[in-house]
């Protein structure tokens, strides 16, 4: 039996299926919010949501897809109801979860002004943009997926992602300078 066929799956599967899945839709929603501590809070109230709700998805197959619309759709009302957020280091999120040892100085330095530029010219971008340009360059999702998780065309998702590329490459123009 998997956690979502009964509705009332065991704390243990629920336990499990919050495991499996708990830092795929931290990174998925710290990308979209960027900021450490709203992504651990919206993680949450997703798994939350989920749990709550699991009574309507019977394929375990789909399990990860529906939590990840969820996810999705999650941090985009935040956003609407909070504007824009600022980021913050993801190696915060959980410790040493994303620390990397083998890492010499000067490509920690690298990587992290690197992080910070992506995370500033990310903070131009608009809900919508920011949230298409993560599930489909970051993410890998096909522009269909991101079009079902956003609810819209994938002409709109083409749309999304062409305005934000725009804008992010105005941006490192400007950088260049």
């Amino acid at each position: 039996m998997n956690l979502l066929e009964t509705g009332t799956a065991s704390p243990e599967l629920q336990e499990r299926f919050v495991a499996e899945n708990m830092q795929r839709i931290f990174r998925q929603i710290y990308r979209i919010v960027g900021n450490v501590h709203d992504a651990q809070d919206l993680t949450q109230e997703a798994f939350i949501k989920a749990l709550q709700r699991q009574d309507q998805i019977r394929d375990e197959q789909k399990a990860a897809h529906w939590l990840s619309r969820i996810a999705t759709n999650t941090a985009l009302d935040f956003l609407r109801r909070h504007g824009r957020v600022s980021f913050a280091e993801l190696s915060a999120a959980h410790g040493t979860m994303f620390d990397s040892h083998s890492e010499t100085p000067e490509a920690a330095l690298l990587r992290n002004e690197n992080r910070n530029w992506l995370a500033a010219g990310l903070e131009k971008l608009t809900a919508r943009e920011r949230a298409a340009l993560v599930l489909r360059d970051m993410e890998d999702l096909p522009a269909e997926e991101v079009a079902r998780r956003l609810n819209c065309s994938r002409a709109t998702v083409r749309s999304h992602i062409a305005n934000a590329r725009v804008k992010l490459k105005k941006f490192a123009e400007k950088r260049q300078r």
